[in-house]
């Protein structure tokens, strides 16, 4: 018997693209792209509100093997960064691989055929010999802010995965309730044609001035030569390796010493700006981070700071109590009437363990991903892949963001993936998977190499929320090693961690008798 498909890519954004794009270059062509929605792009799709673009320069936010010389900002703007990935997936034919409007309930690994049951929301089973699961970095927008009384309010909810851009907003009245990366592109791009803006700030954020500027045809012209834009590239790259081994590399006591005087060393830097692009005391004082410039991911704007010097804006610092069916309590017990609620409030990410819910993915001997996330918290293999689930890996998985751009990142993982998947072929050989053993030890350096990170978080930041610490106090976010070591890891990857065996084989049932049980924390 034969799978409906060799491989099965869950997800068509910039990972799911990055993996296909990868299996033809194998020349494997035996693949599906299962899409919940019904076109690529993944976030760049759903996401499409005012202000919406990149972070980091535009030539290290494209694939390696797909150049874009056409950018016509150095950080591109949302629509232009879906058109460009559209534009690939395009010109590499993956249009015939995607099934849109088809959503992977659950995964379960059939043992004895040495495949993966996908269970899909219409009702019917895929069944596919290796998985790759792209559903990247923010999963799920969190629908429920957990703000009493949202359901009451009788004006219009707008959030940035889901923005009506048929509400007009010209004349409203408009409450943005946060500060993150959303807020602050949404908030400076609104704020001019509406009547009044209240953004509502828990914790500051560091907006740092972005050098950002349109690209004229000369500039363009330069980064269509041959090699500009992938020196560039390297460049970037070179100062992520640097920070990288200064974060990780740094002898402890060292980075105990150093770690508190540049948060306060970069605190007074920034009071100093604030007071050049803020006008008022009272509003710079409260825009003011308490905590490291490091402890949320810094955003970059030359217009959320500036938009409070607007007669029209203000920024709310009081805790929200409630909202009403005409506006929103805070704690003071002042009301403050709007008829529109902007939830820039965030995701539900890659690294937090109640992302992984129990039932959704079972591999062998009924191993439950989620529920061993959420007892034994986040680990992976490379950050792809984990013991007991076969022919499984995901492209944003524990400690996987290396500083880059997500198209590193993915480039990085599927080119793990697709080169396991390659030797499987070769060997003639239906199941991998990676051992135990090469588990541990990756988790093992892992957690040395991360002390530093833990410090800076944990003790340094205490008590911050922050995506960079998830729900159980672990970091898994970023990943404290070499960049150029993922990179090379990956384009070599040693085939010694993973078993290969015929399906059904009783050999891939247990390695030996001392390995420990899927469900324990000795995996860790």
């Amino acid at each position: 018997m034969t799978p409906d498909t060799l491989v099965a890519i869950i997800g068509g954004g910039p990972g799911g693209i990055c993996a296909a794009a990868l299996l033809k270059k194998r020349g494997i062509e035996d693949f599906v792209i299962l899409e919940q929605a019904l076109d690529f792009g993944g976030s760049w799709r759903d996401n499409h509100y005012p202000g919406l673009g990149v972070d980091v320069p535009g030539f290290t936010y494209q694939y390696s093997f797909a150049r874009n010389p056409k950018w016509s900002r150095m950080f591109p703007k949302g629509r232009e960064v879906l058109d460009y990935h559209r534009g690939v997936a395009r010109s590499l034919g993956l249009y015939d691989h995607a099934r849109w409007d088809t959503k992977v309930l659950a995964e379960q690994w059939d043992d004895e055929n040495g495949w993966w049951e996908l269970h899909l929301g219409n009702g019917t089973i895929m069944t596919a010999r290796f998985v790759i699961s792209a559903i990247g970095a923010y999963i799920k927008a969190k629908d429920d802010p957990g703000i009493p009384g949202l359901d009451d309010f009788d004006g219009k909810i707008l959030r940035p995965n889901a923005w009506d851009h048929d509400y007009d907003l010209a004349g409203k009245r408009i409450a943005v309730i946060g500060t993150g990366a959303s807020s602050v592109q949404i908030t400076p791009s609104i704020a001019p044609e509406v009547a009044s803006l209240e953004v509502y700030q828990r914790t500051p954020v560091w907006a740092l001035p972005k050098p950002d500027f349109a690209i004229g045809p000369v500039l363009r012209t330069i980064f269509g030569l041959p090699g500009v834009q992938s020196v560039l590239s390297a460049i970037a790259n070179i100062v992520v390796e640097i920070g990288l081994r200064i974060l990780y590399q740094t002898p402890r006591p060292l980075f105990r010493l150093a770690a508190p005087w540049f948060d306060r060393t970069a605190r007074l830097f920034y009071r100093f700006y604030l007071r050049r692009v803020v006008d008022d005391e009272r509003t710079r004082q409260a825009l003011m981070p308490g905590y490291g410039l490091l402890g949320k991911r810094p955003t970059l704007s030359n217009e959320f700071l500036q938009a409070f010097n607007r007669d029209n804006v203000a920024l709310v610092t009081e805790r929200i109590a409630r909202i009403a069916p005409d506006g929103i309590l805070t704690g003071d017990g002042v009301h403050h009437p709007c008829d529109a609620i902007v939830l820039a409030t965030g995701y539900h990410l890659f690294s937090d363990p109640e992302s992984y819910v129990e039932g959704a993915v079972v591999g062998r001997d009924g191993f439950d991903l989620g529920r061993f996330y959420n007892s034994a918290g986040l680990q992976a293999y490379q950050s792809v892949s984990v013991p007991f689930l076969p022919n499984r890996w995901m492209l944003v998985g524990p400690y996987s963001w290396i500083g880059t751009g997500w198209h590193e990142l993915v480039e990085i993982t599927s080119g793990h993936a697709v080169n396991v998947i390659s030797a499987a072929l070769r060997q003639d050989v239906q199941v991998v998977e990676v051992t135990e053993d090469a588990h541990r030890r990756y988790r093992d350096m892992i957690e040395r190499n991360g002390e530093n990170i833990d410090y800076y978080f944990n003790t340094v930041n205490a008590g911050l929320r922050t995506y960079y610490v998830n729900s159980a106090g672990d970091t898994p976010y970023i990943r404290p090693t070499s960049l150029f070591r993922a990179r090379s890891d990956s384009r070599d990857v040693d085939l010694d961690a993973y078993r290969f065996t015929k399906a059904g084989s009783v050999a891939h049932a247990r390695v030996s008798d001392d390995e420990s049980s899927p469900t324990s924390k000795a995996v860790i």
